[in-house]
């Protein structure tokens, strides 16, 4: 099943600034393969539902190993079996009505 996951990791005692932590797992979604985008608070990522969750378990694994003992995620997802429908359609369709608009 296709799964487009929005999620925020959110390492625990590790000061202000998580951007260290968000960089791992940004390497860990370019080693997957799958398709994601960064944003100011949080990553979108889409494929298989398998693909995905792993991804964010390494995503886990790899800011724990860098010596964070607490995490706490949030999610948003969504899944859909009339169509396939990736991030950039969902964008496209929105772009489309805005430049009606002009």
């Amino acid at each position: 099943m296709q799964v487009m996951l929005d999620f925020c990791v959110v390492p625990i005692g590790v000061g202000i600034s998580v951007s260290a932590q968000v960089a791992e797992c940004q390497r860990v979604l370019a080693e997957s393969g799958l398709t994601y985008q960064m944003h100011p608070y949080g990553t979108v990522v889409e494929g298989e539902w398998e693909a995905v969750f792993s991804a964010l378990r390494q995503c886990h694994e790899r800011v724990h190993a860098m010596g964070v003992a607490r995490i706490s995620t949030s999610l948003r997802l969504g899944t859909r079996t009339d169509r396939v429908q990736t991030m950039a359609d969902k964008l496209d369709s929105v772009r489309k009505l805005l430049d009606g608009d002009s």
